[in-house]
């Protein structure tokens, strides 16, 4: 979006109205230091013989005896059958303590790139551990293409699939949804090739395993011919396009919209296939936009009328970005600036609602700043995917990386149980055994089926644990 930093803070209206504001009505405030408590950037401490890991956002950290990169499967499995435990890792893009162990983490990024691919049928063999754009590079050289992309595409594609990542679309699935087939190799080091037909029970419940069922080493996917997209953004108020978010997310193949706190203004963004001569994608100012935001919330945060009222004369109004390319180079963003986040997924009758309320308590806190981020995402029938009873709305809270989110847990979360919502599986949240039971028809149905592959507990540690209602001794 071009908006950058300065126009925010010094626009005609904003500067106006910030220099008639006695200096000793903020002062206190921007003495406020906003880091939250214990945030520490670097690396944990291992001890000897043990090396360090932590997730993206550094949140998640552990010291196993070893992080594994086998190159083949038997080394895999060889990997796997001498460890007392042991937890996939992808790109580390998940909030949630899916992956920490202090005994063995295996890397599956040796399982790579494009096996095989068929243009006919759209069938394609590719490495578990290949990353998201790396795919989608790879297919579009073979003249196919993903379906959808997520906001982000520096994952592995077992991490994705695994934790039920998706793009945005009325009509659009979650990325597993294209899943045909996996290889997966269990804590005995059998290694099973499973399709629906082949084993329907393990397929259905593979597609979305949280990495607890065994390593993962390749998928076959039904992809589409390769395909341009148009990418349109504008902004506007909240109101306006909440207002129109149900007709808007028909209208388009792609649909979504961010709010900006304490402004009362959203951008849509929206992408259409396209046909022609591609213009290419416009350079990305989002960090721009993200940097005045945060300098707006720390000189004026003290006064929401105030922020609100400088936003309105700072921020563009209508189209602020018209683009086309291919879909691979528009529909994920790279975010560079690091941030924890909370996503739930709301029934779609239920979503804006549970959108109003979740801003109302958001902004009941002046110290929040970052955009929060609204898709829509089709259905499927995977057993824990938080997409298999209907349509849902997807809401996406985030925070700076140094600053607190204890919040989430105390004043989002109970607004996004209250409206039917299902925790994004890799984002933050506080459920277990008891709590998703009630969300997941099938989830009894999983875990009877993960005890059977898993007997020992192998792949757990203590956050699978307290979703499986498992006793653990790391």
């Amino acid at each position: 979006m071009s908006t950058t930093r300065r126009a925010i803070l010094l626009g005609s209206a904003g500067l106006a109205t910030a220099v008639a504001i006695p200096g000793v009505q903020y002062a206190a405030w921007s003495m406020k230091d906003f880091t939250r408590d214990g945030y520490n950037p670097g690396l944990p401490p291992a001890p000897d013989g043990e090396v360090a890991w932590s997730n993206w956002s550094g949140i998640q950290q552990s010291t196993p005896k070893q992080i594994a990169v086998p190159a083949t499967e038997d080394e895999l499995a060889t990997a796997i059958t001498g460890a007392q435990r042991v937890r996939p890792v992808g790109s580390g893009h998940s909030f949630t303590g899916l992956v920490p162990s202090e005994h063995l983490i295996v890397d599956a990024s040796r399982f790579s790139g494009l096996v095989s691919s068929d243009a006919a049928t759209g069938i394609v063999t590719i490495g578990a551990g290949t990353r998201i754009r790396q795919a989608a590079r790879e297919l579009d050289a073979a003249g196919l293409a993903l379906q959808n992309l997520p906001d982000v595409d520096v994952q592995t594609l077992a991490g994705s699939f695994s934790t039920s990542t998706h793009g945005t679309g009325r009509t659009l699935q979650p990325l597993h949804a294209h899943v045909e087939g996996f290889r997966l190799v269990t804590a005995s080091g059998d290694v099973r090739d499973v399709t629906a037909a082949s084993d329907p029970a393990l397929f259905s419940a593979g597609r979305v395993s949280l990495g607890a069922l065994g390593v993962i080493t390749q998928y076959t996917l039904k992809c589409v011919p390769a395909y341009n997209l148009k990418r349109r953004v504008w902004v506007d108020t909240l109101d306006n396009i909440m207002d129109q978010a149900m007709a808007l997310s028909e209208q388009h193949r792609n649909f979504e919209f961010y709010y900006f706190p304490f402004t009362g203004m959203a951008a849509g963004i929206s992408h259409d296939m396209f046909e022609g001569e591609v213009s290419g994608r416009v350079s990305d100012e989002d960090e721009d936009t993200l940097s005045g935001l945060k300098d707006l919330r720390d000189i004026f945060g003290w006064a929401p009328w105030l922020r609100r009222r400088i936003a309105a004369g700072s921020l563009p109004h209508g189209v602020v970005e018209e683009s086309s390319d291919a879909y691979w180079k528009l529909l994920s963003t790279a975010r560079p600036t690091k941030f924890n986040e909370m996503e739930y997924h709301i029934p779609l009758e239920n979503g804006l609602t549970c959108l109003r309320a979740i801003i109302g308590a958001l902004e009941s806190r002046k110290d929040t700043f970052f955009p929060m981020e609204v898709r829509i995402t089709a259905p499927d029938d995977a057993w824990l995917s938080p997409f298999n009873d209907g349509p849902r709305m997807s809401i996406a809270t985030h925070a700076a990386v140094d600053e607190p989110y204890d919040y989430f847990f105390s004043v989002l979360e109970p607004i996004h149980r209250a409206h039917g919502g299902r925790p994004h599986w890799g984002k933050l949240h506080s459920l277990g055994k008891d709590e998703l039971m009630g969300l997941y028809p099938d989830y009894q149905t999983f875990l009877d089926l993960r005890a059977t592959l898993d007997p020992d507990g192998k792949f757990l540690n203590s956050h699978l644990a307290h979703l499986f209602g498992e006793d653990f001794d790391a």
